[in-house]
């Protein structure tokens, strides 16, 4: 599925490439076979869950 000429990154690193877009249901896969979903969260090849890293409203207004 990769086409990286050395080994393709790792699920856990942050710099695999997009092989198929979705932003119309707010998804892409990445050439590891992860999931990535707009809100940040993650579904990794092996099944496991990367919860969302959100950003609550209350947390903006008081860093602002």
């Amino acid at each position: 599925m990769c086409s990286h000429q050395s080994s393709c990154p790792s699920a856990d690193s942050h710099t695999p490439h997009i092989v198929a877009a979705h932003p119309e249901q707010g998804w892409n896969l990445l050439c590891n076979g992860a999931i990535v979903f707009d809100d940040t969260g993650e579904l990794l090849p092996d099944g496991s869950v990367v919860a969302p890293h959100r950003v609550f409203v209350e947390q903006l207004a008081v860093a602002a």
